[in-house]
C-alpha cells in the first residue's frame, strides 16, 4: 500500500472538545483535547474530498521545522522516572529498593528501577516527576536511538531553548457571551460558557500518513468552528516514519524481552453482554490489549508489566439507521501516548488482523500505533 505524508499548519486556533457532554445549562466550562483524535483528522480529510471513501491513517503526530527541515516528533515514554528507566520487578536481577515484595499475581507486575542505574545518575531527582524542563515529545532522532539502543540519555530528555518541546502549544480560554435583548445584561439561560482553544507554537504542526494522495497545498476545516488548516504535502516525514518502522519491525522479529511503545491513543475495546440486560451489549475499554495474557505464577501468558496514565476518552459520531442522522456514538477510554507495554516476547494485536469493522476500524484512523524496542539489561 501507497502512504502519503502531509503536514497540517493551522491558520489560527483549533476548537478540539473533548468527549465530555457539554451544555451551558449544566456546565459553563468545555475542555479542548490536543493532538486531534484519528476521528477528527478523517472528518477534515473527507470534507476536502468532498465524499465518502475508505481512508486510512498514520498519525496524526507533532512536527517541527528548523532550518527548512520538518522532523516528527512522538509523545515521551511514560517507563521513566525523570530520565531514569524502569522495568518490571521480576526481570530486575538485583532489587535493592525491593525485598521479596508482596504482589498481586492478578495485576501487572510493579516498576522498579533497572539493577544498573544509581541513585545519583540521575541530576534532576525529585518526588514530583519529570521537571518543567523535560521533553513532552521526543524527535524523531532520540526515538531512533531509543528504538536501536533500548535506552534514552539523560541530555536527550532536556528541551532546547526555543523549541518549545517541553509544551508545544498554549491553550487559550475564549468566553462566550449572549446578552438579553435590548440590555447590556448576559442570558440568565444559556448565556454564558467559556471554551478552551489550542494554539500551537511556532514552527510547530502536525503530521499524518494517509493511504490516498491529496491535491496539495489545500486548505481543509479542522475542528468546531472550522478553523482553516493548510495541508502540504511533506515526503521526508514519510522517510522518517519508514526508517522508524523498519527498525520496530527487525526488533519485533527477535525472540526476546520486549517493550511496546504506544505512540497514539490505544483503544482496546471489547463488547459483553450487559449483566442488567442480556438483551444487550456494552463496550469496556482497559489499558493493554485483551488478547495480551498476563504474566502468572505458572509462566503462563506473555505480558508482564505496563507504565501509562489517565486515560483519553473519545467521542465520536455514527448514522442512525432508522432517520439516517448522525448521533453521538458510544464513548471509549483510549490508553494515553507515550504508555509502555514489557512482554516475554513481542505479540501483534488483534486489530491489525481481523475482518470485523468495529474492531479494525480503531487502526484504520490511526489509533493504537506501536513502535516495537527490544529489552536490553
Amino acid at each position: 500500500m501507497d502512504w502519503y505524508w502531509y503536514k497540517l499548519t493551522p491558520l489560527d486556533i483549533l476548537m478540539l472538545r473533548d468527549a465530555k457532554p457539554f451544555s451551558p445549562k449544566e456546565r459553563a466550562w468545555a475542555g479542548s483535547i490536543f493532538p486531534p483524535p484519528g476521528h477528527t483528522i478523517a472528518g477534515a480529510l473527507r470534507g476536502l474530498l468532498g465524499e465518502k471513501q475508505d481512508l486510512k491513517l498514520t498519525g496524526p503526530f507533532l512536527c517541527y521545522e528548523e532550518a527548512g527541515k520538518n522532523n516528527l516528533y512522538f509523545p515521551s515514554p511514560l517507563g521513566f522516572f525523570e530520565s531514569t528507566p524502569l522495568v518490571p520487578l521480576i526481570w530486575k536481577n538485583e532489587s535493592d529498593d525491593v525485598d521479596n515484595p508482596l504482589r498481586d499475581d492478578n495485576q501487572p507486575c510493579p516498576l522498579v528501577k533497572s539493577a544498573n542505574t544509581k541513585d545519583g545518575d540521575s541530576k534532576h531527582n525529585s518526588a514530583k516527576g519529570k521537571p518543567s524542563g523535560f521533553k513532552q515529545y521526543l524527535p524523531y532522532e532520540i526515538v531512533k536511538r531509543y528504538l536501536n539502543e533500548g535506552k534514552i540519555k539523560k541530555e536527550d530528555w532536556l528541551a532546547k531553548k526555543g523549541t518549545n518541546e517541553n509544551q508545544p502549544w498554549k491553550i487559550e480560554s475564549r468566553s462566550h457571551n449572549s446578552l438579553e435583548p435590548g440590555t447590556r445584561k448576559v442570558k440568565e439561560a444559556d448565556g454564558y460558557f467559556v471554551e478552551n482553544a489550542i494554539r500551537l507554537c511556532q514552527g510547530w504542526g502536525l503530521a499524518i500518513g494517509i493511504n490516498k494522495q491529496i491535491p496539495a497545498p489545500a486548505t481543509i476545516r479542522l475542528g468546531g468552528e472550522g478553523h482553516r488548516t493548510i495541508i502540504e504535502s511533506c515526503p521526508e516525514l514519510g522517510e522518517q516514519w519508514q526508517d522508524l518502522k523498519q527498525i520496530s519491525n527487525e526488533n519485533f522479529l527477535k525472540v526476546n524481552k520486549a517493550i511496546a511503545y504506544l505512540i497514539t491513543p490505544g483503544v482496546f475495546e471489547r463488547w459483553q453482554i450487559n449483566k442488567h440486560d442480556c438483551s444487550r451489549k456494552i463496550s469496556v475499554c482497559r489499558p493493554y490489549p485483551w488478547e495480551w495474557k498476563l504474566k502468572d505464577v505458572h509462566n503462563n501468558g506473555n505480558f508482564v508489566a505496563m507504565s501509562t496514565d489517565k486515560p483519553v476518552p473519545i467521542s465520536c459520531r455514527m448514522r442512525d439507521q432508522e432517520n439516517n442522522q448522525s448521533i453521538p456514538a458510544p464513548q471509549v477510554f483510549a490508553a494515553p501516548p507515550g504508555s509502555l507495554y514489557f512482554l516475554e516476547k513481542p505479540q501483534e494485536l488483534f486489530q491489525d488482523h481481523t475482518t470485523n469493522p468495529r474492531v479494525s476500524k480503531w487502526r484504520k484512523l490511526g489509533y493504537s500505533e506501536m513502535l516495537w524496542i527490544e529489552y536490553k539489561k
